[in-house]
């Protein structure tokens, strides 16, 4: 199965074409937009590259419907389903005391990168305070632009696990995820999310129960407030990583025949 598009698939695509071994794939990120964000690489280069590198999968996994159907309308064949899941037992809901803190609390964790849109998150004029968990090359230029922010770089394990579960909405302002496993993780936490109604949390947040999906992030952040801990936490148990292997096993295919 090859993970990635990278170097490391190229090779290992390279290595089963030449053995004439059969293959899977799996398209995760919407590298083509990354590039042109960051480097301004031409996204009819990287999407050339993408629709070349899966072209020869046997099947090629997709963790939602709405990148199904994207893919489907670009030509991509011999699609199937891979959904995620998220560690309940390590993500659950805790104490709100780890975070000592004006309340309430809207929290991103995540990868702090111009992709990630996290400055349409910092923009707003919400009560209490906004915290940031995570760390990556945009991470100096919100520090300074945004002093008022709590910024505690990269988090792991348990500790990471605390500090969602100690925020009241989990904000994730990013319109270019295919997936967001960040949002199951703040689920499982109890912690309800804010989001924009775009690929990815509108694939998760199916029941307004646990979610809330705007145009309109602020209002999105402030009605968030409104829901209940255990719905969200209920939401997610669906979500396990028993599921997700199964649904994995059964999407691979025999090196030969």
């Amino acid at each position: 199965h090859l993970f990635t598009e990278g170097p490391v698939g190229y090779a290992v695509r390279r290595y089963c074409l030449h053995y004439r071994y059969r293959y899977t794939s799996s398209f995760h990120s919407r590298f083509p937009e990354y590039f042109k964000m960051r480097v301004g690489f031409p996204m009819v280069v990287s999407s050339t590259y993408l629709r070349w590198f899966h072209y020869r999968s046997t099947r090629i996994m997709v963790a939602t419907d709405s990148i199904e159907k994207e893919l489907a309308g670009k030509g991509y064949r011999r699609l199937v389903r891979w959904s995620r899941g998220v560690d309940t037992d390590l993500f659950r809901p805790r104490s709100k005391d780890f975070i000592q803190d004006g309340r309430p609390v809207f929290l991103y964790a995540g990868r702090v990168a111009i992709e990630k849109n996290l400055e349409a998150f910092l923009d707003l004029k919400l009560p209490g305070t906004k915290w940031i968990i995570g760390d990556g090359p945009y991470r100096k230029v919100l520090e300074q632009k945004y002093p008022e922010v709590r910024f505690k770089g990269y988090q792991q394990g348990e500790t990471l696990a605390r500090y969602i579960a100690a925020a009241d909405v989990f904000v994730f302002p990013s319109e270019t995820d295919t997936f967001g496993n960040v949002v199951l993780e703040a689920l499982a936490s109890g912690v309800p999310v804010a989001a924009l109604p775009v690929q990815g949390p509108k694939d998760i947040i199916n029941n307004p129960k646990v979610g809330i999906l705007s145009q309109n992030l602020q209002q999105a952040a402030m009605e968030a407030l409104k829901l209940a801990p255990q719905d969200c936490r209920t939401f997610a148990l669906n979500y396990t990583w028993e599921k997700c292997t199964q649904q994995f096993l059964e999407n691979l295919v025999p090196l030969s025949g």
